[in-house]
C-alpha cells in the first residue's frame, strides 16, 4: 500500500491533524468571546461544530502520536473505515456550519447593515475572523478525508 501525504501513523497526519485542531479552537474561541454571537444559529451551530472538530482532530493527533512513538501501522479496513465515516461527517458539518455563518455575515454586512453600528462593528470584525479560521480548518480537515478516502479505496 502506498504511504501517501496525510496517512495516519504519520507525521503529515499529525501535522494536518493539530492544524485542524488549532484552526478550528481559534474558530471556536473568537466566535465565544465575541458579544451577541448567540443572536444568530448558524453561530451557534459553528461553535458547535468547531468543537466536535476539535474533538475529532484532537482523538486522532493522539493516536498519531501513539502510532508515531510505537511504530504502529494504521493501514487496516477498520481503522481506515472508521477515519473514512468520521471524516467525513465532520468535513460535512464544518463546511455547513462555516458556509451558513458566512452567508448570515453577508446578511449583516450587505443587506441590512447591522454592521454598520458603531457598537456592533467590532463583533463583526470578530464574526468574520472566526469564519475565515473555519473555512481554514474545514480545508484542512478535507485534505484529511480525501487522502482516508483514497486510502480506503486502495485496500
Amino acid at each position: 500500500m502506498k504511504s501517501l501525504f496525510g496517512s495516519p501513523g504519520k507525521v503529515s497526519e499529525l501535522v494536518l491533524r493539530t492544524g485542524q485542531c488549532l484552526f478550528a479552537a481559534c474558530s471556536l474561541a473568537v466566535m465565544a468571546s465575541a458579544s451577541g454571537f448567540s443572536t444568530a444559529t448558524s453561530f451557534c451551530f459553528l461553535i458547535a461544530a468547531m468543537g466536535l472538530q476539535v474533538l475529532w482532530s484532537f482523538g486522532l493527533a493522539c493516536l498519531d502520536i501513539h502510532a508515531l512513538r510505537l511504530k504502529k501501522d494504521l493501514h487496516n479496513h477498520v481503522v481506515l473505515s472508521l477515519l473514512v465515516i468520521g471524516d467525513w461527517v465532520t468535513t460535512i458539518l464544518s463546511l455547513a456550519a462555516a458556509c451558513s455563518s458566512a452567508g448570515v455575515m453577508v446578511v449583516f454586512m450587505k443587506d441590512t447593515d447591522i454592521c454598520t453600528r458603531s457598537q456592533i462593528t467590532l463583533s463583526c470584525n470578530t464574526f468574520q475572523v472566526a469564519v475565515v479560521l473555519a473555512f481554514v480548518a474545514w480545508f484542512l480537515l478535507a485534505v484529511s478525508s480525501y487522502v482516508m478516502f483514497w486510502l480506503l479505496a486502495s485496500i
